[in-house]
């Protein structure tokens, strides 16, 4: 028997590598399967990369049938501190399961987390996205922009666009302080007008983000889906960009293309 720890330090006992893995997260759901696909057995209904994933449904992330989980008899569930319910892990575990809890609020924990869940409780080799993530996030904390005209020699470093992102709207809510998303901004280059707030998803009226004066609105088409016509028409001198929220959430393989696909959709 092997006693690992997740994030929190939990004590995770194993006889062996993890063959039958359910995820109640879905950017862990596709790390696990683009890296060893037939682990998982079990995924809820939000996990929705890979496309072709054929694995048993387990409801949401918020509330997992936890009678059909225990019933597909894992040797491990992946939860995540932020998206699963503590009472959700703690009914498992008294049910007899392995539960294996991360805690992710930035790249470097993202990329880490992932290496020590991959390599150790599952036993796999370090797959090629992740080394390929580790390399494209590598570096300081806080990029320079690079959306602007090159700098000259003797110039002034470009002004960081100070930027919202709402995730939500009615109520809108945006992203705040000790986020994931948060975080990727910072390293892309960016300013988040409310990451020094004391909440990481404050609700704001409509007419604080247009009084805040952002350079910039991101608006994902998740958690909720803005699109051209549901969302821009609130930011009328603004400069908005829509884009996939998986490159701002998602901290699965997506991670090893990201920091330059949103460099290019938003420069």
């Amino acid at each position: 028997m092997t006693r690992w720890r997740d994030d929190l330090g939990h004590p995770v006992e194993l006889p062996g590598p993890a063959r039958r893995v359910v995820s109640l997260v879905p950017s862990l759901t596709e790390a696990i399967a683009v890296s060893a696909p037939g682990l998982l057995t079990g995924a809820t209904d939000w996990c929705t990369h890979p496309a072709d994933l054929a694995v048993t449904r387990v409801r949401g992330t918020k509330n997992p049938e936890r009678a059909a989980i225990i019933a597909l008899a894992p040797d491990l569930v992946i939860a995540n501190r932020e998206e699963n319910r503590e009472l959700d892990v703690t009914r498992l575990r008294e049910a007899g399961l392995a539960v294996w809890v991360t805690v992710i609020e930035s790249v470097p924990q993202a990329l880490a987390s992932m290496r020590r869940l991959l390599t150790g409780p599952l036993g796999l080799a370090v797959p090629d996205w992740l080394a390929a993530a580790e390399r494209a996030w590598a570096g300081p904390g806080e990029g320079s922009w690079a959306g602007g005209p090159a700098a000259g020699p003797d110039s002034e470093p470009a002004a960081r666009p100070r930027v919202v992102v709402p995730i939500w709207r009615d109520p809108w809510m945006v992203v705040g302080a000790r986020t994931f998303t948060g975080d990727v901004l910072a390293r892309i280059g960016l300013v988040n007008v409310f990451g020094a707030g004391p909440e990481r998803y404050p609700r704001v009226e409509v007419g604080q983000l247009r009084a805040a004066a952002p350079d910039l609105v991101l608006l994902p088409d998740e958690p909720y889906p803005f699109t051209a016509a549901d969302g821009p028409e609130e930011f009328p001198c603004r400069r908005v960009v829509l884009l996939p929220g998986r490159l701002l959430t998602w901290y699965g393989p997506s991670l090893a293309t990201a920091r330059a696909d949103l460099r290019a959709l938003i420069s």
